[in-house]
């Protein structure tokens, strides 16, 4: 029998996206509510007890009241928000994270999806503070631009929508001044930091993509490492990833402009190192689709191992 998905919220953004790459395989099957059932509490219970994986695409007190209405043990949860991402009974959903967590994905019963910003950054840090190139209370910044869909229906409404009261004809604009962004606890705790890096994003005129990026002073570093000694360290962790590549040092020589939308309508993730040993400083860059590797795609391809199909499966 084919494992039976049901995606809560597969009508917003996120959810439209994973339905979009589960939709047409023919080794799970889907559960869907008509539109006018697909709020209702019981209607919704029901979908979620009867699953074998549920997929939460829902804001964070919904998503924890999802949870709460799971009663069959046999149900195993991806959530896409924020609400798990540092809960301890939890599994965070980037199998790339270390040696051995795809293994502890598969094997799990809830999984938290992680966020598209945290991706990027915990994927350039984790691998550097693991090997003691980074320590872990070096302190930190990254910058990052997103494209206007990781804010979902209200900010694609502003970006898009003329008629809209909220429409703006914003280029670029920064946000969460307050540096309080719901990303930074996962970026610490997952990139094994012992404090919040300070998180600069903004969000640009384009649908999907992003980069994100983090300055290194080289000379800061304990032993001073070069631009070659990151680069490796990067190469090595994900050197037999199949999602991630990390550019050629040679590449990262020549690259005059990097652009947001590199990747977009990709599943993958890019990471580069620029730097120049003269001045002894680096930019580590990390970019990708914040709907593909930064959410959807990521919740597929937790959801080919927690099934135990093949990982890439419908994302390659």
């Amino acid at each position: 029998m084919k494992p039976t998905v049901f995606i809560d919220g597969a009508a917003g953004t996120t959810g439209l996206e994973i339905w979009e790459r589960l939709a047409d395989r023919s080794d799970i099957a889907l559960i869907e509510l008509p539109d006018a059932e697909r709020k209702t509490a019981r209607a919704r219970r029901e979908a979620l007890n009867d699953a074998s994986l549920a997929i939460l695409c829902l804001p964070d007190a919904a998503a924890r009241e999802a949870v709460a209405m799971v009663e069959n043990p046999a149900v195993r949860i991806i959530d896409a928000s924020t609400a798990h991402r540092t809960a301890p009974d939890w599994v965070f959903g980037l199998p790339e994270l270390e040696p051995g967590q795809r293994e502890r994905i598969a094997a799990a019963k809830r999984v938290s999806n992680p966020g598209c910003y945290s991706t990027g950054f915990v994927a350039l840090i984790r691998p550097l503070v693991r090997a003691g190139i980074v320590p872990a209370d070096l302190p930190l910044t990254a910058n990052a631009v997103s494209g206007y869909s990781g804010g979902g229906k209200a900010m694609i409404e502003e970006f898009e929508d003329g008629a809209s009261p909220r429409y703006v004809e914003t280029v670029v604009r920064i946000y969460a001044l307050t540096l309080a962004h719901k990303h930074v606890p996962e970026m610490q705790k997952h990139a094994g930091l012992a404090h919040p890096p300070l998180f600069a994003p903004s969000v640009g005129r384009f649908f999907r993509g992003m980069i994100v990026e983090v300055p290194l002073q080289l000379w800061a570093l304990p032993g001073r490492p070069t631009v070659a000694v990151l680069h490796t360290a990067l190469t090595e962790a994900y050197r037999r990833e199949p999602l991630v590549e990390v550019a050629r040092l040679e590449e990262g020589i020549v690259t005059q402009t990097l652009d947001a939308e590199l990747l977009k309508l990709s599943n993958g993730m890019k990471l580069f190192v620029f730097g120049n040993d003269k001045t002894q400083q680096a930019r580590l860059v990390a970019v990708l689709d914040n709907l593909g590797k930064g959410a959807a795609g990521a919740a597929v391809q937790n959801l080919n191992l927690m099934l135990g199909l093949p990982e890439t499966t419908g994302l390659l």
